[in-house]
Order: structure tokens, then C-alpha cells, then sequence
């Protein structure tokens, strides 16, 4: 996915540059970047493969070359940023936390125009680039912006870091967030309201669907209202979502305490305690454990010192190795136990097939799962969870093929709870793992703990609702 941080302030802003790109770590799995701009300087970049190594470790020892009051920077899941640019719109700096699926097309039509691309990515044209052209076609920046908006099929939201401050855009649909931060004497624009606190910056808004601003020391100016209609990605709360952020007035660790609550409700299963599986379960398995009435017990712990988050590495392989290596039972507490372990999510299962062995393995009498959203019966092509994998990757898709004989027959049967399908599907794969037994949780309960109209967020990966 990626996410970004841009600050300016009337003082220099490298420190809170830094500190700040780095609180978005947990969103991006290949390269980070930099940009600042004074004066006296102009504009300085760097940017780094963060594949084998972390943000801070990659720019801590060369920030001494960065100057200035406004900067911008991004931990990216997809291109080399920030992208510098001049144009007859002025300089500028250009990061994005974008999914362009109509990319071919769009860059045919510009080297039609006889424009051309000077950055690639592992061969292909860059998507951040491509996007600066589409906003050097406008006769301002908003009309640039506007035609990004019109353009791609997918998202984009994006910081621009001129001569005259940060220009912030969100997503035409809002599927990703864009949150304004303030202090005295500068403001901030990220991906992520946990970039804020421990940089003294207070959540003032979050940009609405299409909004673009100007972001200076001192002052916000608004050049483009908020679209209505907003698509904003309910992922974020079931996973990707730093526990202390909050998008749109609903914080993450809430939703998931929120969610698992709900869900133990009418839960008649006999266990001894309830246990979530790190990072993202915690929240729900607090919430469950409290609902239900048992103990909550970290019979599952995360070892942190030296394994990252299971998607980060870019191999698939590699992924499913950390995913399992950064995971330790506790055998003490599990043996002879029946135990509720809850999960944001089933995407391929291979963790949870590793998962249960072990569990079984270090002594635990009765394994049942419960999992924070409905089952991913569709890949997302908006913002790259599932996007990059192959529909035949989940494993909803794999069983409903091996039922229907056709892993598109009948999906909308399969998404829809209680119906015989689903259910079917649901005790396939709580046999396929050897579960003692397994439930998600509702699209109602995922919606009522996110607290936002249904028609407001993005459940395409579980129901195939939203618009292209």
C-alpha cells in the first residue's frame, strides 16, 4: 500500500521529516524516500531499497544533506519516490500512495502526445511519474489534479512539495486517507495520524473524497472541495491501520475491540481463554475475551527484534518464513487448553495452517478461530492488498472451484453469510486447517464496528460492491 508524510514549518523540518516518514513503515515494503526544499538550496532527494533493511537505518546517517522548511516523504510499496519535476507549472516533488490499474493505456496515450518517461521500476514506467505528467497537462495544479482524478481507474492520493509550500490531494473516492496535523509553527499532511503525537502535532481533519489543499506554516487553503461520495478502504481498519491511528473519526484499536466484542456475542463455545494473534488480532481478541467473559492470555507472542510484518519481504516464500518465524507458542500456557485465537484475516492461509499444527503440536486441546472481517472472496484492484495475487491465491477462490468447478461461479453466493455456500465453504476450510471450528465476522458487524454507512466504505474484497 504505502503511506506518506509531508510537513512545513518556520523552522526546518528534517527532523519531523524523518521521524515522521518513518512512522508509516508498517504500511510499505520496498523503497522510502525523501525531498526538502529551500531557497537557498532548492530541491535535495534520496531515496532507498527498504527490501533488505529499514527506513531509519537507510537515512539516518545522511540526513545532514537535507535542508529546508518543507519536505515530503514516503515509505512506498511500489515505485522509486519522490519524482522531481519541472514544468510550466513550476518545480516540484511528487510522492503518491496510488494503484493505477489502466497504467498501459494511460502511457500509451502519453507517448502519443510525444511525451516521455525517464524513471522506471523493475523495467516498467513509473507510476508516480506518470502521474506528474497527467498533472503538468492542467493550466493550474488543481486542473492537473482534476485530470489524475478523471484518468485512472484504481486510486491516488499524493503530496506535492513546491516552491511554495505542500500541495495534498486525496484519492477521488477517498479510498485512502490523507490526515492534516497542526502545532505551532508548522502543520503536517499524512497517511497516518500515529505519525503525529510523539511529533507534537494535534489530528485537526482528515481531507474528504477529492479534496486538495495548500499547506503552508501557518495557514491551510482549501483549492478543491470534498467530493460526497466516499469509497474509503475498510482494510484499513482490519489490518493495515496502526493500532493508535483513526480514519474518519473512528480509531483503529476501537474498531477491533469494537468488532470482537460484537462477534463473541451468541458465541456458545466452551473455552479456557481467549487469545489474539499479533499485531492485528490483539485488538479484536481483547475485544472478544470482554464480550465473552474468559480471560484474555498471550499464548501466541511476536518476537520483535528482528522480523518485520509477514508482507514486507517481496517474495512470496520469504513472506510466508517470516510470517512463521516471528510467531512463538507458548507451550505452558497452551497445553491442554481449548483456546479461541482471533485474526484480521484468511487470505492464501498458509500462516494459519502453520499456526494450528504448532498449536495442536505444544499441547492445546480445542483450536477455534474467529476472524475480524467476512471471508476475501475478491481481489482488490484499488489499492493493492490483493491486487498483485492472482484471485486463484485465496483460498475462498480455491474451494469454490473445487465446488463449482469454476473459481467465478457463483460469488455471490459465497459472500453472502449463512447462505449454504457460504457455510459450506467456511467448514471446508476450517477441515482443510483442522480446526476445531471457525467463524468471520459479519459484513454487519464489520460495518457497525467501523461506525460509517455502509455506502461510505470499500467492501469489494469481500463483496464485490464497489464501482470501478
Amino acid at each position: 500500500m504505502g503511506g506518506f508524510f509531508g510537513t512545513v514549518s518556520k523552522v526546518s523540518c528534517v527532523t519531523d521529516l524523518f521521524y515522521g516518514t518513518d512512522y508509516n513503515s508498517h504500511l510499505g515494503t520496498k523503497r522510502g524516500g525523501l525531498a526538502t526544499y529551500s531557497k537557498e538550496k532548492g530541491f535535495i532527494r534520496a531515496i532507498h531499497n527498504l527490501e533488505s533493511s529499514y527506513f531509519r537505518s537507510k537515512f539516518e546517517a545522511g540526513l545532514g544533506k537535507f535542508n529546508g522548511e518543507a519536505g515530503i516523504g514516503i515509505i512506498s510499496d511500489t515505485d522509486a519516490q519522490p519524482i522531481i519535476i519541472n514544468s510550466h507549472l513550476g518545480r516540484f516533488a511528487i510522492v503518491t500512495v496510488a494503484k493505477i490499474t489502466n497504467l498501459p493505456e494511460l502511457e500509451e496515450e502519453l507517448l502519443n502526445k510525444n511525451m516521455h518517461f525517464a524513471e522506471l521500476s523493475s523495467g516498467n514506467t513509473n507510476q508516480t511519474e506518470l502521474v506528474a505528467l497527467l498533472i503538468i497537462q492542467g493550466k493550474t495544479f488543481v486542473e492537473g489534479i482534476e485530470n489524475v482524478y478523471n484518468k485512472i481507474k484504481g486510486s491516488c492520493s499524493m503530496l506535492l512539495l513546491t516552491e511554495d509550500g505542500i500541495i495534498a490531494a486525496r484519492d477521488k473516492l477517498g479510498r485512502t486517507p490523507v490526515i492534516l496535523g497542526k502545532k505551532e509553527n508548522a502543520y503536517a499532511i499524512t497517511s497516518e495520524s500515529n505519525s503525529l503525537p510523539n511529533l507534537d502535532f494535534d489530528h485537526v481533519s482528515d481531507l474528504g473524497p477529492g479534496e486538495i489543499v495548500r499547506v503552508y506554516a501557518d495557514r491551510v487553503e482549501q483549492l478543491r472541495k470534498p467530493n460526497e461520495e466516499m469509497q474509503v478502504c475498510s482494510f484499513l481498519w482490519v489490518y493495515y491501520g496502526f493500532p493508535n491511528s483513526s480514519y474518519e473519526g473512528r480509531n483503529v484499536e476501537e474498531f477491533r475491540y469494537e468488532s470482537g466484542r460484537i462477534m463473541s456475542q451468541g458465541d456458545d463455545s466452551d473455552v479456557d481463554f481467549v487469545c489474539g494473534i499479533p499485531d492485528s488480532g490483539i485488538g479484536q481478541g481483547l475485544g472478544y475475551a470482554q464480550g465473552k467473559g474468559v480471560p484474555y492470555r498471550r499464548a501466541i507472542t511476536k518476537y520483535t527484534p528482528t522480523w518485520p510484518r509477514s508482507f514486507t519481504p517481496a517474495k512470496q516464500e520469504l513472506r510466508d518464513l517470516v510470517a512463521r518465524m516471528k510467531l512463538i507458542p507458548n507451550r505452558a500456557i497452551l497445553q491442554g487448553k481449548r483456546i479461541i485465537f482471533c485474526d484480521d484475516s484468511i487470505v492464501r492461509g498458509t500462516q494459519l495452517k502453520d499456526n494450528v499444527k504448532v498449536l495442536f503440536e505444544y499441547g492445546a486441546k480445542e483450536v477455534h478461530m474467529r476472524i475480524g472481517c467476512p471471508p476475501l472472496i475478491y481481489g482488490c484492484p484499488f489499492i493493492g492488498f490483493t491486487s498483485s495475487r492472482s484471485p486463484m491465491e485465496l483460498i475462498t477462490r480455491q474451494i469454490i472451484k473445487k465446488f463449482e468447478g469454476d473459481e467465478n461461479k457463483n460469488l455471490d453466493k459465497y459472500a453472502t453469510t449463512d447462505s449454504p455456500e457460504y457455510k459450506r465453504m467456511v467448514n471446508e476450510i476450517a477441515e482443510k486447517f483442522k480446526l476445531t471450528s471457525l467463524k468471520f465476522n459479519s459484513m454487519e458487524t464489520m460495518i457497525q464496528a467501523i461506525g460509517l454507512p455502509k455506502c461510505k466504505v470499500c467492501t469489494h474484497c469481500f463483496d464485490g460492491s464497489s464501482r470501478f
